[in-house]
């Protein structure tokens, strides 16, 4: 059967958008198997345009190509990139090599796309080169290699993949004489192998060497010459069907890429590493001043409690300039109250509390010390946080440091532990007549705290049963202005204090400032991230321009990709694939960075704070490279699509 016939085939070509010139005209030419043909014409007869069409760079054409009985023109785009991959093999006057990769890897680059193994495309392709005499020079880049050399490897690349029909442009246009007839054997001797072998050529000489020569003048057949037979002993071959470039192959192309334009893409990926660096320290820092707020807070709030004030108007809170404070504006709860607060459901138990403020003195050892503010004890107070002695039993009380040192001094307050102090409180009785409370109460321990207690900045500290009694010897009742409830489990929180509302109480705004103050340094640390994004934009379009320039730089490379079949889809994805590494670059120079930034800035605050406020978490790691890595890709549309849409031939042409 016929291997290649050409029915009618006409090609014209627009002259300046206004005419149609003629470049073939009613070519009709059949070709057999083992056939070493020469194309013969002068430039501008449309031969090379004969051979482009012939390899399906070219399908805008009247007439019909068919290969082995199948027409070109009805196959779609990729069909046309598996016919280039499996059954042609170009040879280019200009040798077409990539210059970054070596001659082993220019000839294996078409046999990625086989469904061989690497060991099985390494050894093939080292047979070939052996073929074709660079045993010796496989490990050579093409800068290295004389033009006979060069064409030689780009004669080993076309053979890699078996192909049925071997195109040659000008095979020996740059070579001298005597390398000539070596490329020129190499040639009639693979035709000798059953392979057909179509060579475009100027030279009688070159063109005498082959089997058949068809000349070509003024886009028409003016002769069909055969000078001797053909090798009639073709075997007959299985068909074969290639595969497409694996993922795996594009990724490592790609990072041949990277690697050949190295101090370039490190540049750039430092540059898109700044924002990405910035935008993790914002949200680690946001992470670590929240975690600190609620250590703090839970350190002193027990997470089941919920906190009850009775306001002036019993559910609405006084105005007031500042943070609010409930003892401002609460009013003493009612035994009904208590009872209607202890009998709300999920409530296990409940603590009276109150504060007395600016109305009570410490006398010891002569010594008069006004006090700021009395309160009771609540389990927010830790026996962890006594310095010295214990917390308060019965007719006992508990100093904070600094009042201690008040009563004593730096050195020796600590022995007040077990000593008795006299304790006045000034009241107004049921009458509204003045009445001082007096009393006398052992120091049960320091409580270390030196600014302040945990408590309205109360100095001292005494169980609610005790100071009721106190009150109590004189006549007087204590109604505490705080009532604290505590929930059965964390999970009936919320439900207790819709119940307390309900209630017509509030729960102290306290909790809720604290809740409020990490919501807005989350809200603060996202804003501080939004505008280190900004710069993110930036190096989305470094790498934009990056990619844009590595596209006009291998313009060739992408023609000769396209030469061999590899599909626009192969072609996008390398491109993706760069842009995805250097994003990904970018995003692991980013957390590397600010993973040392962090070591060093929480060093510096645990020596100076005694805190680490910097929490890099392994989420906020993979999410900057995440986001590094997104960006790149984006940003890797264009270039990767303009790449995938350049025209082989004009890509081939291209300097």
């Amino acid at each position: 059967m016929t291997l290649l016939e050409i029915k009618h085939l006409n090609k014209s070509y627009m002259l300046a958008g206004k005419e149609k010139v003629p470049v073939l005209s009613n070519v009709n030419v059949k070709f057999e198997s083992g056939e070493f043909v020469s194309i013969l014409g002068e430039s501008g007869s449309g031969k090379s345009t004969l051979m482009n069409i012939i390899g399906g760079m070219d399908s805008d054409y009247e007439g019909d190509v068919m290969v082995q009985g199948k027409t070109l023109r009805e196959m779609k785009e990729i069909e046309i990139d598996a016919y280039r991959k499996d059954k042609i093999g170009f040879i280019f006057q200009s040798f077409n090599l990539i210059p970054h990769l070596s001659v082993l890897e220019n000839v294996m680059i078409a046999m990625q796309m086989t469904d061989n193994s690497k060991k099985e495309r390494t050894q093939r392709a080292k047979e070939i080169l052996t073929e074709v005499g660079l045993k010796d020079h496989m490990m050579k880049r093409p800068n290295q290699l004389s033009g006979g050399q060069k064409q030689r490897v780009a004669i080993a690349r076309a053979l890699s993949n078996d192909p049925k029909i071997i195109l040659a442009d000008e095979p020996t246009g740059a070579l001298d004489q005597e390398t000539s007839e070596q490329i020129l054997g190499i040639l009639d001797s693979i035709a000798k192998k059953g392979v057909l072998i179509i060579t475009v050529t100027h030279s009688q000489r070159v063109a005498n060497f082959g089997s058949r020569i068809v000349l070509v003048e003024d886009g028409c057949i003016k002769e069909d010459q055969f000078l001797k037979e053909r090798n009639m002993s073709v075997k007959e071959t299985t068909e074969k069907k290639g595969k497409n470039l694996s993922f795996a192959s594009s990724f490592k192309m790609a990072m041949n890429n990277m690697t050949l334009n190295a101090k370039r893409n490190i540049l750039v990926a430092t540059g898109g590493a700044i924002g990405i660096l910035s935008v993790i320290l914002m949200l680690s820092l946001g992470s670590g001043v929240t975690g600190y707020i609620n250590d703090q807070i839970n350190s002193s709030l027990n997470p089941l409690l919920v906190d009850v004030v009775k306001t002036a108007d019993k559910g609405e809170v006084k105005r007031q300039e500042g943070p609010p404070m409930p003892e401002l504006a609460s009013e003493p709860f009612t035994e009904q109250d208590i009872s209607m607060i202890s009998g709300i459901k999920n409530v296990d138990r409940i603590e009276k509390v109150t504060t007395i403020t600016g109305k009570s003195k410490v006398v010891f050892n002569g010594k008069n010390k006004e006090l700021s503010a009395l309160g009771t004890v609540t389990d927010s107070i830790k026996a962890d946080n006594v310095e010295a002695g214990t917390l308060p039993n019965e007719n006992q009380v508990l100093l904070t440091a600094s009042f201690a040192k008040s009563l004593s001094s730096e050195e020796t307050y600590k022995s007040l532990v077990g000593k008795t102090v006299n304790l006045y409180i000034n009241e107004m009785d049921e009458r509204n007549q003045p009445v001082t409370i007096e009393t006398q109460w052992v120091v049960s321990g320091i409580y270390d705290q030196e600014d302040m207690g945990p408590m309205s900045g109360a100095g001292v500290y005494v169980s609610y049963s005790t100071l009721e009694n106190a009150y109590s010897q004189q006549n007087l009742v204590l109604q505490p202005k705080q009532i604290n409830a505590y929930a059965t489990s964390q999970d009936d929180v919320e439900g207790i204090k819709e119940a307390v509302d309900k209630s017509g109480f509030k729960s102290s705004p306290i909790a809720s400032i604290m809740e409020q103050v990490t919501t807005y340094v989350k809200m603060a640390s996202w804003l501080l991230s939004g505008i280190a994004g900004i710069s993110l934009l930036v190096s989305g379009i470094m790498i934009l321009v990056v990619l844009n320039i590595s596209v006009v730089e291998r313009t060739r490379e992408i023609g000769i990709l396209r030469a061999i079949g590899a599909r626009k889809k192969d072609i996008r994805r390398i491109f993706f694939s760069e842009s995805a590494l250097l994003g990904l670059l970018s995003g692991t120079i980013a957390v590397a960075v600010a993973w040392v930034i962090s070591l060093v800035l929480n060093n510096i605050l645990f020596n100076t704070f005694g805190v680490e406020l910097i929490q890099l978490t392994p989420v906020y790691m993979l999410f900057g490279i995440g986001v590094s890595t997104l960006i790149s890709v984006v940003a890797g549309v264009i270039p990767s699509s303009k790449a995938a849409k350049l025209d082989p031939m004009e890509s081939l042409r291209y300097e």
